[in-house]
């Protein structure tokens, strides 16, 4: 089953195919009129390979190489035919190569990567479309040398216009791009603040261990080797917590979750969003309870179910809520699921107008997870999120 999206991205291509077909029409019209040369023919290739270059795979030639072939193709057809037609004219100069042309130079200022670069390609666009009506140019008929006159003047404009579409598109492409790495930056400085927290706590404990095991050595000594192991593991857990969010700075104002409240805390995380009469159900399996996850990964793990359920309020108001905590080998997986919103609503969760899950998927891989988000076959949306689990301590359950 396909999904919306996907429908709508079909429909986008096959009404982009017929327009294209449409506009090739007249070429082949004007190519089969009587009292135009041979020369007419050739815009009627032209064209559909212009159009070929235009919609070529993103696995084959770059865009910019793409374009620059046919600019420089454009450019040298234009020539040869005003060269070879003579006085009489050429006849027709291809609108289907024109379209072609101007929307590779949209695309062109948009998407070739370079400034000087698109720079390049895109004035070499620009001049090809604003020539090709010149090929209409015949030397002894003063009305249809206007009128040739004419088109070039209108093809600047579209020129112009084509060039500010394409620089919009480019300038919303790099503010998305700032605004993505903004959210981003703005994880890693809540996680450094988690990681103050973290090690604020572990230490306290190695600091009580230690000053236990001071007392005891003289009064219980088979007490102090579970002491030492206690300290040493808490020392190694710290020192990777630090490592996975080293040189990331600290964010104040940040409410976080405290080493051992997860399921507490995600309990109430649910029970809040239930009480906007949302059908929403929490399932925490007893492996993961008993899991041992470091510091960060539970915090991560009340942001993936916090975040989830944002966008299900956001996106998907009056959707049934499932979230589910289990343990799958040696991963922690949280899944957020719900089903197709009770009003239909613009736009699915995590649609391209937010960046809640690029944050989110920072902050996951920033704690060695995964992080997926996909619409489902019954028009809901899943969020599935996979942490490490550590080692069981030596005579635990877990």
């Amino acid at each position: 089953m396909y999904s919306e999206t996907s429908l709508r991205r079909r429909a986008l291509v096959t009404a982009g195919w017929i327009f294209l077909g449409l506009v090739w029409l007249p070429d082949v019209f004007a190519g089969r009129a009587t009292d135009y040369r041979w020369t007419s023919w050739l815009p009627i290739v032209s064209g559909p390979l212009a159009c070929a270059a235009l919609l070529w795979p993103d696995r084959g030639p770059k865009m910019q190489v793409r374009a620059a072939l046919v600019a420089g193709g454009s450019l040298a057809l234009t020539i040869g035919i005003g060269t070879v037609a003579g006085p009489d004219g050429a006849g027709t100069w291809g609108l289907l190569e024109s379209v072609v042309l101007l929307v590779l130079l949209s695309r062109a200022v948009w998407a070739v990567p370079g400034q000087r670069t698109a720079a390049a390609v895109s004035a070499a666009l620009a001049v090809a479309a604003i020539a090709i009506p010149l090929r209409w140019l015949p030397r002894d008929v003063q009305n249809d040398s206007q009128a040739a006159i004419t088109w070039s003047l209108l093809m600047t404009l579209a020129v112009g216009a084509a060039f500010a579409w394409g620089l919009r598109a480019r300038l919303l492409e790099e503010q998305r791009a700032r605004d993505i790495a903004a959210v981003r930056q703005r994880q890693r400085l809540e996680l450094a603040h988690d990681l103050h927290d973290f090690v604020a706590h572990h230490v306290t404990g190695i600091i009580v261990q230690a000053n236990a095991a001071l007392t005891l050595q003289h009064t219980a000594p088979e007490q102090v080797g579970p002491l030492l192991e206690n300290i040493s593991r808490s020392g190694s857990e710290t020192l990777d917590s630090m490592r996975r969010l080293v040189r990331v700075l600290r964010e104040d104002d940040h409410t976080s979750v405290r080493p051992g409240e997860v399921w507490p805390e995600l309990a109430r995380l649910v029970s809040a969003f239930s009480d906007d009469e949302a059908d929403v159900h929490l399932h925490v399996a007893a492996a993961a309870r008993e899991a041992r996850l470091a510091p960060e990964v539970e915090t991560s793990v009340h942001r993936v179910a916090q975040e989830a359920l944002t966008n299900v309020r956001r996106h998907a108001p009056g959707a049934v809520v499932a979230v589910r905590v289990d343990v799958d080998g040696h991963r922690l997986r949280v899944e957020v699921h719900n089903t197709t919103p009770a009003a239909r609503h613009p736009g699915p969760v995590g649609g391209r107008g937010g960046f809640g899950l690029v944050g989110l998927r920072e902050r996951v891989e920033a704690v060695g997870g995964t992080l997926t988000a996909v619409p489902t076959d019954d028009g809901g949306w899943r969020v599935t999120a996979a942490f490490p689990v550590l080692a069981a301590v030596a005579g635990s359950p877990a």
